[in-house]
């Protein structure tokens, strides 16, 4: 740091090239010829893989399989202080999870490693000698409390804090004496009064004076870390990044990155911001949300599919909006100039229904069905063991049942599935006295000839059999149902629980209670 430091006393000059030269970039996605597609996902590992960093790790898949190119996956862990254990390798794993495994990445390898930004250093460091050596960056010396001061003054004059740029006016020799006690300071660059304009290729021409409206930012800390704009320019430069696929909350820093790219004379890639993904009612996804992450959906038992197509179903870039879609038709279909600026609202109570519709798909193959089977049947075996009283749950004919009506299939909440509760007449009497009537009714209801059982006919018919008993409430009779069936006083609707057991074993558990 010293040594490219005291390189600031050379006269201001022209910036060297230090790669390709920079050109104008044409309007187009640049995918007809040239360079070939080189895209990236570039988490934090400050945290586990969520839907919101599946879905834009998703488009840079899709957008590289299409255009025969190839996915990286870069980790941006500059940060060292939020840094979560376990993050690095969960981001990776459920990538594989989901199916779309990155071409190159930390655990993988590749020509453009390392994959890791702590592991890059050098490449920043360089790059920041050629900023300092053009007079596009420079030292900063001023003290923790100089900038807390600047802020809280700017806040209390109701102002976005910023910084004032205080550092870029000192001369040579001011420098020098600096730096002979204070010889590794943050460096700052030089924010330009005209920021390029610029063609997103979903938000279209942009152009975002970041000088007039925030101070010249620190690129390269005190400790030889870089931060995000520096970090991103550079590896994207490096990695031969042909489109940067990202959020929309990159869209007004694209302007300070473009900057940079200038100052380095490198060309920049193409950019393509991505609209949010937000929950149902408009709200932003959490990380707080712990069932917004990749392993609550694995461990629940939801299919790889079925989360990738709730996640691109609820937004655009595609050119049919339809349920089902396969990862190769995905790809397929996947069309950049298609992806719009509005956010798309995820309904994650849909998430049931679609993962049946990819169920239904693996169980119409033969041998993704045999697999299927054998995989549920191992982790019934794994979750319920010996409270298992009855082996024939795990008869092949009825797992499949399941698998087609179900998900989530081996939490606790869906232990009735596999065990019989130990439900005493006493209990049920203390929801009903009537538990002999309705538990006749009900068996009569399941002996009924020719009776074909569908949800909406159970529910009509046990809304019949409610109405037939005097000064006994509806909701009594499904609770009194639902203890008898699964020993749960919540779960799911009474008819489907009904429909996935199946006649004989709802027969067998309500003569069971007249029995005890």
């Amino acid at each position: 740091m010293a040594v490219l430091l005291k390189r600031l006393l050379h006269p201001r000059r022209p910036p060297e090239a230090l790669g390709r030269p920079l050109g104008r970039r044409e309007a187009s996605l640049g995918t007809h010829a040239g360079p070939a597609v080189r895209v990236r996902f570039a988490p934090s590992p400050t945290g586990f893989l969520h839907l919101g960093g599946l879905r834009t790790a998703l488009y840079n898949y899709v957008f590289a399989k299409k255009h025969g190119g190839n996915f990286i996956l870069r980790l941006e862990d500059t940060d060292q202080t939020r840094l979560v254990p376990g993050a690095a390798e969960n981001i990776e794993d459920m990538l594989e999870w989901a199916g779309i495994p990155p071409d190159e990445s930390p655990r993988r390898g590749g020509p453009a490693g390392p994959y890791l930004q702590s592991q890059r250093l050098a490449l920043y460091a360089q790059a920041t000698e050629a900023l300092l050596k053009s007079g596009a960056a420079y030292p900063c010396f001023c003290s923790p409390q100089r900038l807390e001061l600047l802020k809280r003054e700017a806040l209390r004059n109701h102002q976005t804090p910023r910084y004032d740029n205080r550092c870029r006016s000192l001369s040579e020799a001011q420098v020098a004496q600096k730096l002979a006690k204070d010889p590794k300071p943050p460096i700052r660059f030089h924010l330009e009064r005209e920021a390029p304009a610029f063609q997103d290729l979903v938000y279209g021409w942009n152009r975002h004076e970041v000088a007039s409206v925030e101070g010249d930012p620190v690129i390269l800390k005190s400790d030889g870390f870089p931060t995000y704009h520096l970090a991103c320019v550079v590896d994207d430069h490096h990695m031969g990044i042909s489109h940067v696929l990202r959020g929309s909350e990159w869209l007004v820093s694209t302007s300070k990155h473009l900057l940079l790219y200038q100052a380095l004379g490198w060309q920049p890639p193409h950019f393509a911001h991505l609209p949010l993904l937000l929950n149902r009612d408009g709200s932003k996804l959490s990380k707080r949300q712990g069932d917004i992450f990749l392993e609550h959906f694995a461990a629940a038992g939801f299919l790889p599919d079925a989360l990738l197509d709730i996640i691109t179903s609820c937004g655009s870039g595609f050119a049919e909006n339809q349920m089902g879609r396969t990862l190769p038709e995905l790809i397929s279909q996947f069309d950049l100039t298609r992806v719009t600026c509005h956010s798309a609202l995820l309904d994650l109570e849909k998430l049931p229904e679609f993962n049946r519709l990819h169920l239904r798909r693996l169980v119409s193959d033969e041998t993704q069905r045999r697999q299927l089977v054998g995989k549920l049947q191992a982790l019934v075996e794994e979750a319920f063991g010996s409270q298992l009283q009855d082996r024939n749950v795990l008869d092949a004919a009825y797992v499949e049942r399941i698998i087609l009506l179900r998900q989530d299939l081996v939490s606790p909440a869906h232990s009735y599935l596999w065990t019989r509760p130990a439900v005493s007449r006493a209990q049920l009497g203390a929801i009903s006295e009537k538990v002999d009537i309705i538990a006749k009714r009900v068996l009569g209801l399941l002996e009924g000839p020719g009776m074909s059982l569908t949800q909406d006919m159970l529910n009509g018919e046990l809304k019949k059999l409610s109405e037939g008993l005097e000064g006994t409430k509806h909701s009594n009779v499904m609770k009194l149902l639902r203890v008898a069936l699964s020993g749960q006083l919540q779960g799911p609707p009474v008819a489907e629980m009904m429909l996935s057991l199946g006649p004989k074993e709802v027969r067998e558990r309500i003569q069971k209670v007249l029995s005890s």
